[in-house]
């Protein structure tokens, strides 16, 4: 990659220079690029300080007291109401009207899109340009609605009386009265006179004009506080956030043009996930319906859980629909469904995963011995010499051992340890497939233990140690009963994360001073939430700090990655690194993206958005090609082997957002965990594009580099250390995949060899009449069969001409090019006896014959010449030459693919004649032949059936091709095996902040030019494979599934 590839081309440049001040100011647009009338900028200043008029009528009669403060509220917004309905009236009027908007001819594209002739100060095309309108009638009436409570109740909160008594200071009331009401102009503009393009923008389009919506809406929300903290007497905390976000309030508009603030649309999914995962103890969902419903039940279980009176009944309430709300409920209906109708033990479409029996009995039981355990610990604990802490102590320290020992459990599944030393346990050299594979499955032995430790006996010592605690005997609170429905959840829904906040909560009870803080004011399921948060923040904390480090240092020690501006931004880097830091822990605390603007490292803290990154369903869309198919065939395999994998800890910790990338031969697997529950887990699967540009090979390159320094060791080197530590992909496992090996060769010396070609000829009729064999000994009996074979003639074969009808043009029958005794080697009585019009042995050779023979001439002809390559190529693709022959076999399209089977048979026979020698025998011939027709598809790659035969599994495929360009003749031979995958993880935050900036790019700035710097290759970035993998119309992956659930037992 040159260093002068440009971040924004001039045409860019100048786009993003006008758009810019039009996101700051909410729509106004006051650079234009061209010459307008000055009416045009006065006209739209006019619009804008409107609000401000408005209010400030209101405002200065409360000053004056001749109004009371919601008077004067309600008297700005009545004004503020009438004035929205004028303009959006006046826009409707200015639509209806027949004016044609003439353009300027102009040789600058930009200007060709924006610049238009005003004729007058208040025409037609003035109005149209200044105030677009609304698509729909609703909104029109709803959004000037809103701007009429908007500028009431921001008149009510700027109100300098209000002011004066929050901070006390008349330079801070003059400050925030000024500025604030510039807020509130820039929301009011956006949401009635023309919405700026948001540097947030989370939906690829607007359809139902939810844009407009969200600058009103932070107002709204700094706003209620304000009205909280006026009904709410004595409240100091309030107080001091009403203070705290008035100050906010003015900077409002920075936050706006950062896009630090996401959309309506990807607030609302953000908080629901975060309220769902910290506060119910559930996991983000794969789906937006998925997540609204789980969402609202998982609500109701602290709702119903504090109107419980029996202590003991809310234990077991708590415990079972925890335990039932952490399985995958979707798949388990389907299942209850499907067994119902047809008693199946499996549920059909789960890729070989799906909730069977053994999964529902796993269930039932697991479920009523937590029940069991946690009605007697919680009953007969205050009966016991034991205290419940000293039992609860007890547990901790046991909780603390099962933690210890699956963490070096899933150390030793994995090629590196903390993902820098070389697990010594690991099977060494991976190319010795079988070998390896067999050291693999004694590994995962070790797995199977870590898997009954995790999903058998570590929930149940969880609920046993909740059972135990004191917190539950007192009286019903709305602590007590979030914080531990949320726990007695998150045991199933996510163990092992659940394992390490119960170790610390036990452990900082054990050190700690009972009269604490800590341990007096809070019970213990308020302290697990508050340690699951500070646990997930800090985790993000330190996977955005090293996807910081990572892009900084690449730009420095990357020549590719060099700029002109790389050492001013190092330097600057170094010099406000503490300005840095705040960045990264802004966005680790709001669990927003670290978004490197242009992959530089010029670090913005992203709007938060939901784990997924798109609003879409995950495999909803993808950019189908011919390639596509090998990803659908290993679906089934892949999903079974990440099964063993997830289960034996071979993949790490698994966590809901986590990305994998696997590799194999040119394909590249992108995989994504959409949610985990009790025990299984829901992935995406993608496949990135097989023909690879430049910037592809060059990242694919490094991705094996990776993979080969960690799985191809050579020699007996114990303890070794991961030589890509700085690489966002960290090398994890190699899976047993069953698919398709793809190998390409050159047929030159093959497919040109004059001998080849001449036996060739020969060749074809041999085989010609074993096809037709074939066909005819498998076809049912026409005397048996003729009513049914006239219902079904579309799928049933063609009838062959009876001697009455002759078969091909005469001169067939005096052709001297065919060895007659080539047919009668290869004769049988038996060929065409379901043949009526036949009478004896005569007539069915004679018939025998001249089919052949006509078939034959149909794809050469009649002259006794070996066929040229360029020939073999065009009937191979199903060209055949212009004969009545040909006219012939077009009248009979069953006899026709048969010709074609034999031919592209013949074809392959010929290859394999080539690399392995000659055919002694007829025997041996036969066996070829049959091996062909069991094993094989021989075909094009453009053919349907060449996808089916993939999609069913054929062991063997093959194709013949040319390329044009080299003048060369190829053979294409895949082959059905089951073969190592490499699995690596990457660095989460580093896909969601790359991510994050191509959606700022391609959404605000427009940034779609395909030689931009931030879709370059980048060797530890992975800039290039990233961007592929988004979902369209971002990214451009080739395959994309459906949601697949993975039950990991």
């Amino acid at each position: 990659m040159s260093p002068d590839v440009p971040l924004l081309n001039d045409y860019k440049q100048d786009f993003l220079l006008k758009r810019f001040p039009q996101t700051l100011l909410g729509g106004p647009r006051l650079k234009l690029g061209y010459c307008a009338p000055p009416y045009i900028y006065v006209n739209q200043i006019v619009l804008f300080l409107m609000p401000w008029a408005l209010g400030g009528t209101g405002t200065l009669l409360y000053q004056l007291d001749i109004l009371r403060d919601y008077s004067a509220a309600a008297l700005s917004g009545g004004l503020m109401v009438i004035t929205a309905s004028v303009i959006q009236l006046t826009s409707l009027y200015a639509k209806n009207r027949s004016v044609v908007v003439k353009r300027v001819i102009t040789r600058d594209i930009l200007a060709e899109e924006d610049e238009h002739e005003f004729t007058s100060c208040a025409g037609a095309e003035t109005v149209k340009f200044l105030i677009p309108g609304k698509k729909y009638v609703a909104n029109t009436v709803f959004h000037s609605i809103l701007a009429g409570l908007v500028c009431g109740l921001g008149t009510w909160y700027l109100l300098p009386n209000r002011i004066t008594l929050l901070y006390g200071s008349p330079g801070a009331t003059a400050a925030l009265f000024v500025f604030g009401w510039i807020t509130l102009c820039i929301g009011e503009y956006s949401l009635i006179i023309n919405t700026a393009t948001e540097t947030a923008t989370f939906q690829t389009q607007d359809t139902y004009e939810i844009t407009p919506l969200m600058r009103p809406l932070y107002i709204f929300f700094f706003v209620s506080v304000d009205l909280a903290h006026r009904f709410v007497i004595n409240t100091a905390a309030l107080e001091q956030m009403n203070q705290i976000l008035h100050i906010f309030f003015v900077l409002l508009p920075f936050l706006w043009a950062l896009g630090t603030l996401p959309p309506p649309d990807a607030l609302f999914f953000w908080a629901m996930e975060q309220v769902l995962e910290f506060g119910l103890g559930g996991s983000p969902m794969s789906t937006h319906l998925r997540l609204l419903v789980m969402f609202f039940v998982s609500a109701g279980t602290p709702v119903v859980s504090y109107f419980i009176p029996s202590t003991v009944g809310v234990v077991l309430f708590m415990t079972g629909l925890g335990f039932l709300l952490s399985l995958n409920l979707s798949d388990l209906s389907l299942a209850f469904r499907h067994r119902v109708g047809s008693g199946c033990e499996t549920c059909p479409g789960c890729c070989g995963s799906g909730f069977g029996r053994k999964e529902c009995l796993l269930g039932v039981a697991m479920l009523g011995v937590a029940l069991l355990e946690a009605g007697l610990l919680h009953h007969y604990a205050s009966f016991s010499s034991i205290s419940e802490s000293r039992a609860q102590s007890i547990l901790g320290y046991v909780l603390m051992a099962l933690l210890s020992i699956l963490w070096i459990l899933r150390e030793t599944q994995s090629i590196y340890v903390f993902g820098i030393f070389r697990n010594p346990f690991y099977p060494k050299d991976v190319q010795a497939v079988s070998l390896f594979f067999k050291k693999q499955k004694k590994l995962l032995k070790v797995g199977v233990v870590r898997w009954i430790l995790l999903t058998l006996v570590s929930p149940l010592a969880m609920v046993a140690f909740l059972a135990l605690d004191s917190s539950l005997h007192g009286l019903h609170s709305v602590s007590v009963s979030i914080g531990f429905s949320r726990a007695f959840r998150t045991v199933w829904q996510n163990t092992e994360n659940a394992l390490l906040e119960t170790v610390i909560v036990s452990a900082v009870h054990v050190v700690s001073d009972t009269d604490c803080w800590w341990n007096r004011s809070l019970d213990t399921g308020t302290r697990l939430l508050l340690i699951s948060i500070m646990r997930d923040r800090l985790l993000q904390f330190l996977t955005k700090l090293q996807f910081a480090m990572t892009v900084l240092l690449a730009s420095w020690t990357e020549k590719k990655q060099h700029k002109r501006t790389t050492t001013t931004l190092c330097v600057l880097n170094a010099v406000f690194a503490p300005f840095v830091l705040v960045i990264i822990v802004l966005s680790a605390l709001l669990s927003a993206p670290l978004l490197p603007l242009f992959t530089l490292p010029v670090f913005l803290v992203g709007f938060p958005r939901p784990v997924q990154s798109w609003p879409e369903a995950a495999g909803s869309t993808a950019c189908v090609c011919t390639d596509t198919v090998f990803y659908h065939q290993m679906i089934p395999s892949l999903t079974t082997a990440l099964q063993d994998a997830m289960a034996a800890g071979s993949l790490g910790l698994l966590l809901p957002g986590c990305h994998y990338l696997g590799r194999f031969e040119d394909r590249l697997i992108w995989i994504m965990v959409l949610e985990r529950g009790y025990p299984y887990c829901c992935v995406n699967v993608k496949g990135l594009e097989l023909q690879e540009t430049s910037c592809h090979t060059a990242e694919a390159q490094r991705v094996d580099e990776v993979f080969g320094s960690a799985f191809q060791q050579e020699g007996p080197q114990m303890c070794s250390f991961n030589e890509h530590l700085g690489n966002v992909l960290t090398p994890c496992t190699v899976l047993p995949v069953k698919l398709y090996s793809d190998a390409r060769s050159v047929l030159s010396g093959v497919i040109d060899s004059h001998e080849n070609l001449k036996e060739f000829k020969g060749d074809l009729v041999k085989v010609l009449v074993w096809v037709l064999m074939q066909y005819c000994s498998k076809r049912p009996s026409m005397q048996e069969n003729s009513h049914q074979t006239e219902k079904t003639s579309g799928a049933l074969p063609v009838t062959l001409p009876a001697l009455n009808t002759p078969p091909c043009p005469k001169s067939l029958e005096d052709s001297d090019s065919l060895n007659s005794d080539t047919f009668h080697d290869w004769s049988d009585d038996n060929i065409f006896d379901d043949e009526p019009a036949i009478k004896n042995r005569k007539e069915k050779l004679q018939l025998k014959d001249l089919t052949v023979m006509a078939c034959y001439i149909g794809l050469f002809g009649i002259d006794n010449v070996a066929p040229s390559p360029g020939q073999i190529v065009r009937v191979y693709n199903g060209g055949l030459p212009c004969s009545g022959a040909l006219d012939w076999l077009s009248e009979k399209p069953d006899l026709f693919q048969l010709v074609r089977k034999a031919f592209r048979y013949t074809l392959k026979l010929m290859v394999d004649k080539a690399s392995l020698g000659p055919i002694e025998d007829f025997k041996e011939l036969t066996n070829y032949l049959r091996e062909y027709e069991r094993d094989w598809y021989i075909g094009l790659v453009s053919e349907e059936q060449w996808k089916e035969a993939i999609l069913g599994e054929k062991p063997c495929l093959f194709s013949l091709g040319y390329e044009s360009s080299m003048g060369i003749y190829t053979a294409r031979v895949l082959v059905l095996q089951e073969l190592p995958v490499h699995i690596g993880k990457l660095n989460a935050e580093a896909v969601r902040g790359q991510w994050a900036n191509l959606s700022w790019e391609l959404l605000y700035a427009t940034n779609d030019d395909e030689e931009r710097y931030s879709i370059q290759a980048h060797p530890l970035l992975l800039r290039n494979l990233t961007i592929q993998a988004a979902d369209p119309p971002l990214g451009y992956p080739i395959f994309s599934s459906k949601p697949l659930p993975i039950h990991l037992c």
